[in-house]
């Protein structure tokens, strides 16, 4: 069966990348009309799908855990490019956009995707198993960076209003990258066993799994069509950005919702991705997926729109209000109870998804 669909499945997922990005090259920079903008959103979902499969098709080569840092990376680059093109043309009304976007990442990997994985996978094995010190590092250093550099913007005083004066700013830019860098060592050099599927009995699970791994050729190929893929995710999502927000904005909801449209877009792949693994009952490949895009999210975010703060027009604003603090320090408290035991249950999974359904209700109604 395998091999009937296999060529079928590998021309979809080259033409989808490939319509796609000529779909963005006939509308670049042009007002769409409403057909159009369905037209565009369906090549749009295509590419995602597609992104989906080529970075399969890429962690199959490499393996885990550098499988989940591929996908991670390509959907934060995603994220950064979509938010600094937004904010570059949105002057002072999209002072919130970063902050928006990176707080709706971290809840819905940290909440979404990681309560899915668990429920999806407890439901199935009866317990949800995963290696305790690799998450909860990971789940540490998303804890760190998020207060760093959302929470701290709301109570320091060098400047009126949520933001950093520019020598904070740089700190917290620094600050980002450095300890996403030792992350990325953690995971991939110096304790990658961390970050491995385990059994129930905590033996690492050999992830190489039954199939042979593609060719060179084949993963080449892939990497380029998923860059295709992902260049058509962000060009034709800041294509139908007006339109997101015109919908926002007649439907009386708050300008942050725009924030959660955009990561809940970008997020689609790792969210697919993390629940195929849970399935296969790789749980912490699901965990590697979520906790690695929120510490992206942060990480490479953050100093982007910090550099490009140099040249954009208008404030910078990151700090968190009262109730997304008091979500985040539940998220983080909540989280750490789930991490501890190395195992789970469908309820850890459904209070975490608890957690995000109040995040998204309260993005709706302030």
């Amino acid at each position: 069966m395998a091999s009937t669909n296999r060529p079928l499945l590998l021309q979809w997922t080259t033409g989808a990348p490939v319509l796609a990005f000529a779909l963005l090259l006939a509308t670049w920079k042009r007002d769409l009309p409403g057909p159009l903008v369905a037209l565009v959103a369906v090549f749009l979902a295509a590419a995602v799908l597609a992104a989906v499969h080529h970075a399969e098709v890429v962690a199959h080569r490499v393996g885990e855990p550098y499988g989940s840092l591929v996908l991670a990376v390509a959907v934060t680059i995603i994220e950064v490019a979509l938010i600094v093109t937004l904010m570059a043309d949105g002057g002072d009304k999209s002072a919130g956009l970063a902050r928006d976007t990176v707080f709706a990442a971290v809840m819905i990997t940290c909440n979404g995707i990681l309560g899915l994985s668990i429920l999806v996978g407890a439901l199935k094995y009866r317990v949800a198993v995963f290696n305790a010190e690799g998450t909860g590092a990971a789940f540490a250093t998303i804890a760190t960076l998020a207060t760093l550099s959302m929470v701290l913007p709301t109570f320091t005083t060098s400047k009126p209003g949520p933001e950093f004066s520019p020598p904070q700013l740089v700190f917290a830019a620094t600050a980002s990258i450095v300890l996403y860098g030792l992350f990325v060592a953690t995971l991939t050099v110096r304790h990658r066993e961390d970050f491995l599927p385990v059994t129930p009995a905590g033996d690492v699970l050999d992830t190489a799994d039954h199939a042979d791994p593609p060719s060179n050729r084949e993963t080449a190929t892939s990497l380029v069509l998923l860059a295709l893929a992902l260049i058509s995710v962000v060009g034709l999502a800041k294509g139908i950005s007006p339109t997101i927000e015109d919908g926002v904005a007649a439907a009386g909801l708050p300008a942050s919702v725009v924030g959660v449209v955009i990561a809940l877009l970008v997020l689609l792949p790792e969210t697919i991705a993390a629940v195929r693994a849970a399935v296969r009952n790789e749980v912490q490949t699901s965990l590697n997926l979520a906790l690695g895009s929120a510490l992206a999210s942060i990480g490479l975010t953050i100093p982007a729109v910090a550099l490009a703060s140099v040249w954009l027009e208008g404030p910078l604003l990151l700090g968190l209000g009262p109730n997304h603090m008091v979500l985040l320090a539940l998220t983080v408290a909540v989280g750490t109870l789930t991490v501890i035991p190395k195992r789970a249950t469908p309820l850890q999974g459904g209070v975490h998804l608890a957690l995000l359904a109040a995040y998204l209700e309260l993005a709706l109604v302030p």
